[in-house]
């Protein structure tokens, strides 16, 4: 995923996201943190995201809980789906002018 959006905008920030062959992931919580750094999210850069058709998608911009400056930021991705795993992925990039 590599996304270009002007720090204008106010629109969802859609994320594909995996689980487990057949967990149904709808049912657990899903979170997206946009980060300008190169470590791991601390908890409060965690966004709480809805789980649409596979996509995790949060709703970025001027109005929201993520206002972006311009600059280049790496998408992670979190879901705790049921058994042993808790998937945190770096989803890609994103870069606002």
């Amino acid at each position: 995923m590599g996304v270009q959006i002007p720090a204008s905008s106010t629109e969802y920030l859609h994320v594909p996201i995996d689980g487990p062959a057949g967990a149904d992931l709808t049912a657990f919580p899903v979170k997206v943190a946009v980060v300008a750094h190169r470590d791991n999210p601390s908890g409060s850069e965690w966004q709480e995201a809805d789980l649409i058709d596979g996509e995790a998608r949060l709703l970025i911009g001027p109005g929201t809980e993520l206002t972006l400056a311009r600059g280049d930021y790496r998408v992670w991705v979190s879901v705790d789906p049921p058994g042993a795993e808790a998937i945190t992925r770096i989803a890609g990039h994103l870069g606002v002018t």
